[in-house]
């Protein structure tokens, strides 16, 4: 069972996800919060798999949440979705320095905010198609450093292959079929390159991949 907190200011729109979710015989909604403060003491007497965290709300906002939420270690199993009407850069970029796991803005079609609270709460990044189409076209209007520096040195080739693939947006699955490797090799490269570069999820091996120049978007 998946297990979520809503943390919004308006009880509507909690009220809108809790109803959504409510139907998913494989999550419930564990607690709720109006705002950054109380969504931190929500999470830390709950410790849910998923918050779905908005990012302005009054006080503490919600970056400022999944900042606190990611650096207690009690929290480590704790995801972050990141949820707004504002699909601004800044706060894509913000939201994953934070250590967000993914980020989709709320007239999001209900069907594939379900979908995301499950590839959130398994491990995996999620962004919105729009978000990450701008995210690649910001590190690609950026110089790329001459080499990969000595923190993806630690990688094996390997490792560095997959990390790209994962930057590029590609599932275990399409990984597996473009290295002809099985799934579960995929998994596991994944897994030791996130242990090597202490990445929290796959979203971190993104933004690494891109602060490193290990993946270079061809300039139009």
């Amino acid at each position: 069972m998946i297990r979520v907190v809503l943390a919004d200011d308006q009880l509507l729109v909690r009220a809108g996800f809790r109803a959504l979710l409510a139907v998913e015989p494989d999550i419930t909604v564990v607690g709720e919060a109006d705002d950054g403060a109380s969504a931190l003491a929500t999470v830390v007497a709950t410790v849910p798999d998923v918050v779905l965290m908005d990012v302005r709300m009054p006080g503490t906002d919600g970056i400022a949440a999944t900042r606190r939420i990611v650096a207690d270690d009690r929290l480590s199993g704790v995801r972050v979705l990141i949820l707004t009407t504002f699909d601004l850069d800044e706060y894509v970029f913000e939201a994953l320095r934070a250590g967000a796991s993914g980020f989709l803005v709320k007239h999001t079609h209900p069907a594939e905010l379900v979908r995301a609270v499950r590839v959130v709460a398994d491990g995996d990044a999620l962004l919105s198609p729009g978000v990450t189409r701008r995210l690649i076209a910001e590190y690609a209007a950026r110089p790329a450093p001459a080499a990969v520096p000595s923190s993806m040195a630690v990688l094996t080739d390997r490792e560095r292959e997959v990390v790209t693939r994962v930057a590029e947006g590609l599932s275990n699955d399409e990984i597996a079929a473009r290295l002809f490797v099985t799934p579960a090799t995929v998994r596991t490269h994944v897994s030791r390159a996130m242990m090597k570069l202490h990445a929290r999820d796959r979203a971190q091996l993104v933004v690494f991949a891109y602060h490193s120049g290990l993946v270079r978007v061809p300039r139009r």
